[in-house]
């Protein structure tokens, strides 16, 4: 296929608009159908595909996005970078409804997802020791603070199954262990990024406080975080396109473009 976009935006909850002036193409993949269309614009210098990753009407729930698929027709429409925007809850007080995560590190709770490319004959063992690109996450955080927006430069996002919330019990096991930040679509939308040597990005938008901070605050309901989430979207837009705008033609700054070489067995 023709390359038609460098920088790929995937789009979650309450998120299903981002550019202007677009050109719809429709991909087809060796995994199936993506979620939905690609939306090609341009911000700047790159050419920017996005995709609604629960469908444009938001009808495919977390656990039932066909991950592998989407990541494949970015990389197929030539993206060489992926940044994932998506609501997450806290899990700790200091993280705050409203504040922005850039992760750096994911903990798999997920069940039965298809989570990797690599199924044979070759043997192949792909780092997620740091999954997430670090020219990406400098430069989220970087703009982020120039923006005025609060942005926690690390934190740990807990990828749960859904479509539920998590028990009290749960939640509060993960706050326990110390992380920040919990969500249904971090995993493994983000390694598989990196397994196709494109640039992984997570920019997390903290909508509400889980379950887990028990006695202290109501559990979390869908409604609540779409109102956050709307409330924060023009911040989240500011923070994509000023970021987008500074991102190097070429991602010879970091090493994702080499894992699949990386990750071989010789």
């Amino acid at each position: 296929m023709e390359k038609l976009a460098d920088i790929g935006v995937f789009g979650g909850s309450g998120f299903y608009k981002f550019l202007d002036d677009i050109k719809e193409v429709q991909v087809e993949t060796p995994y199936g159908m993506p979620s939905d269309s690609l939306f090609i614009g341009k911000i700047g210098s790159h050419r920017v595909a996005f995709m609604p990753r629960h469908g444009r009407q938001h009808t495919i729930l977390p656990h039932l996005i066909n991950y592998r698929a989407n990541v494949w027709a970015m990389k197929e429409v030539g993206c060489k970078r992926v940044i994932s925007p998506c609501a997450a809850g806290s899990l700790q007080k200091h993280v705050e409804p409203g504040h922005f995560v850039i992760c750096d590190q994911f903990v798999d709770w997920t069940d039965g997802r298809k989570s990797t490319f690599f199924e044979g004959p070759v043997v192949t063992h792909p780092s997620a020791a740091d999954t997430y690109c670090p020219e990406l996450r400098k430069l989220a955080i970087e703009t982020g603070k120039e923006l005025g927006i609060t942005i926690h430069e690390t934190g740990t996002v807990v990828v749960i199954n859904g479509p539920r919330f998590s028990t009290k019990a749960e939640s509060k096991f993960f706050t326990n262990q110390g992380w920040e930040v919990i969500n249904m679509t971090a995993f493994p939308e983000a390694y598989l990024v990196k397994e196709m040597d494109m640039c992984p990005l997570n920019i997390s938008l903290i909508t509400d406080y889980d379950a887990g901070l028990v006695g202290d605050v109501p559990p979390v309901s869908h409604g609540a975080v779409i109102e956050v989430f709307n409330n924060n979207i023009d911040n989240l837009k500011k923070l994509l396109f000023s970021m987008i705008e500074r991102i190097p033609a070429d991602n010879n700054n970091c090493d994702c473009r080499n894992t699949k070489r990386n990750s071989q067995l010789h």
